[in-house]
């Protein structure tokens, strides 16, 4: 694929449905102010409840949602690439879920939210990931994507359970354990997202820096090898961005799956398999399928909203039975 191909096949419809996704999430909210109030705003000709709800509250969270697509789409690419499996996404597998559950056994400890900094999520992150990739590399798992699922869906209900067993024990921190539980953007604003900004872009340069050598280890660890690569290498330095990524996003959002495996299969449609086109993508896709989940997320029950993580999953489950279906499963 030519680069002129590139930006008419990939980049370009990506970077216009981000700016479609950034002009919905300033313009659409399930408060009073519509869109033609949000827009007049925009002009710089609103009223002082207009500017308030779209800059002081539809702003910041439009931009939480960009950095928390931008990671979690980055990831689900790198962790499918060095899984060598479709449906290898940081929440299918417990990744996000492992980062959640960190931060919550944090909580329980004594940790406030204010106080509990990415580097917690990051670590729970890592521990989920390396959990994740450490079933794929069991016999069969690795070839077998139905598998590593029910692996990933098994080591998230396992730390789920533990989850809403702190949130009994623990009326203190209900609260704030229901927030990581669930994942959502909404309330969180510029002081967090600055917090995770040098994780996030840690991990963005991490997941950079491997992309060569994954789009080289998806022939083959033997290929790879002779080509100059190092596999384990480079699925270190692959969890070690997924991490970063995930943690970050967790951080800032709580758990919210689906992203992950949304946002590769569209940019595998537009640009191929070839992981540097799809990091590129991906980076674009990301931000624009997080801002329309959180827009739909505000509308689907209004004045009320549903939360981020779980309007993410509506709309990914069907995402998953058709890239499950695309690929040969084994009788049962």
């Amino acid at each position: 694929m030519t680069f002129r191909s590139l930006l008419l096949r990939g980049l370009i419809p990506a970077a216009a449905a981000l700016l479609v996704a950034v002009l919905a999430s300033l313009l659409l909210g399930a408060g009073d102010v519509g869109p033609s109030r949000a827009l007049a705003t925009l002009l710089g000709d609103g009223d002082s409840d207009s500017r308030f709800t779209v800059f002081e509250l539809r702003a910041p969270r439009t931009a939480v949602a960009v950095a928390v697509g931008l990671a979690l789409g980055v990831a689900g690419t790198v962790l499918q690439a060095a899984a060598r499996n479709p449906l290898a996404e940081p929440g299918l597998l417990g990744v996000s879920t492992g980062a959640s559950f960190a931060v919550v056994v944090a909580l329980v400890l004594g940790a406030s939210a204010a106080s509990v900094g990415p580097y917690v999520a990051v670590l729970g992150a890592a521990a989920g990931c390396l959990l994740a990739l450490g079933a794929a590399r069991l016999r069969g798992a690795g070839d077998d994507p139905v598998r590593l699922v029910l692996a990933g869906a098994a080591l998230s209900g396992l730390m789920n359970a533990g989850s809403s067993v702190l949130l009994l024990t623990d009326a203190r921190a209900a609260d704030e354990i229901r927030f990581w539980t669930i994942g959502s953007v909404a309330g969180r604003g510029t002081d967090q997202l600055l917090a995770v900004l040098p994780v996030l872009g840690l991990g963005l340069l991490l997941a950079a820096v491997s992309g060569p050598a994954l789009t080289a280890l998806s022939l083959g660890d033997d290929v790879a090898t002779g080509l100059g690569h190092k596999p384990r290498r480079t699925r270190a330095l692959a969890v070690a961005a997924v991490a970063l990524l995930v943690g970050a996003a967790t951080a800032i959002a709580g758990p919210v799956s689906f992203v992950g495996l949304v946002v590769p299969f569209a940019a595998r449609a537009l640009v191929g398999p070839d992981l540097r086109r799809l990091l590129a993508v991906s980076a674009l896709l990301g931000p624009a399928v997080v801002l329309l989940a959180d827009v739909a997320s505000r509308l689907f029950a209004r004045p009320y909203e549903m939360p981020l993580g779980v309007m993410t999953a509506l709309c990914g489950a069907p995402v998953l039975v058709a890239v499950v279906r695309s690929h040969r499963m084994p009788a049962l």
